[in-house]
């Protein structure tokens, strides 16, 4: 599905996002980031179908909310509705569900948020360009479309907290697992990237003694793994995960080493969008969101949707 200009202009934003990986709370010792190059998007379940067996391993799930840090219950009184937008076609995040009714994981956590909060919600769903339109003009109160913060995107809405975040991985053939990378482990092997990306930018300032070999899209470069062209291919997580885990990888394949998150590549976090200075929405977004996942509802959600963990 190609994308017209107008919407990669605006998916640019979304991006790859820094985030970390460590046991049940992945937040301490992150950097922050600004979004650069291309979205990478999981792939539809029409292009990858999910395998039967689930992932043997207990899965990692990201905690984003620091404990430390809890947000104090603001004053809901003033809201009784919130109109959430969200985008038509980026499964597992957003599609239309059998019944012909939003479905997703911004779905659901968007209703999950209106619980915890106490409001009716509605979920219209429209294409990604027109959502900042849609809510700067007042059709809706919030945008919950895995929309990339960043500072384009802030001098036109303002964002709450981040509620995911993508991390960049190594994927290498199962016979050849690194359970860690360092620039120094990789000297003279061949590394598959997408051309252009922020993630070969990432390997050519960090991974300097890897032979780096660029392809023009996703399935170029993973074909080039299964090949055996390439010893690892570095990409963005979400995608590769459900990659991994479906039928198009021919289980060839598995992460190697853990998450990178390094700011400047890898963008600034996933945040709900709602009107410049409606601070009384955005804050009772963070506080229901650091409910959700102090409830452990946040971890049964995301377990729901991500059988391998992209951290």
């Amino acid at each position: 599905m190609a994308p017209s200009q107008q919407a990669k202009s605006f998916r640019s934003v979304r991006g790859l996002l820094a985030g970390l990986a460590a046991g049940l709370c992945l937040l301490g010792g992150l950097t922050e980031a600004n979004a650069q190059g291309p979205a990478k998007r999981p792939p539809a379940a029409s292009q990858t179908t999910p395998q039967a067996a689930p992932q043997a391993a207990p899965q990692a799930v990201p905690g984003f909310w620091d404990p430390r840090r809890r947000p104090e219950r603001p004053d809901l009184s003033r809201l009784t509705v919130i109109r959430f937008l969200t985008e038509t076609d980026y499964p597992p995040f957003n599609f239309t569900g059998a019944d012909g009714n939003p479905a997703g994981f911004n779905v659901d956590f968007a209703r999950a948020l209106c619980e915890e909060i106490k409001v009716t919600c509605t979920v219209q769903m429209r294409r990604f360009e027109t959502l900042v339109d849609a809510l700067t003009s007042n059709r809706g109160d919030a945008i919950i479309a895995s929309m990339a913060v960043s500072p384009q995107l802030r001098a036109r809405v303002d964002f709450t907290d981040p509620y995911y975040r993508v991390p960049a991985r190594f994927v290498s053939r199962k016979d050849a697992v690194m359970p860690e990378i360092r620039p120094e482990y990789l000297e003279g092997k061949k590394v598959g990237v997408i051309a252009g990306s922020a993630h070969e930018a990432y390997l050519k300032a960090m991974f300097t003694d890897a032979e780096l070999h660029a392809y023009p899209s996703d399935d170029a470069v993973r074909a080039a793994l299964r090949r055996g062209e390439v010893d690892f291919i570095f990409g963005d997580a979400i995608s590769l995960a459900f990659w991994i885990n479906g039928t198009d990888s021919a289980d060839c394949c598995a992460f190697s080493g853990g998450p990178f998150v390094e700011s400047r590549f890898f963008g600034e976090g996933i945040g709900i969008a709602v009107r410049k200075g409606n601070d009384v929405l955005r804050q009772a977004l963070n506080w229901a969101m650091f409910r959700i996942w102090e409830k452990g509802r946040y971890t049964d959600l995301w377990l729901r949707y991500f059988s391998v963990s992209p951290f």
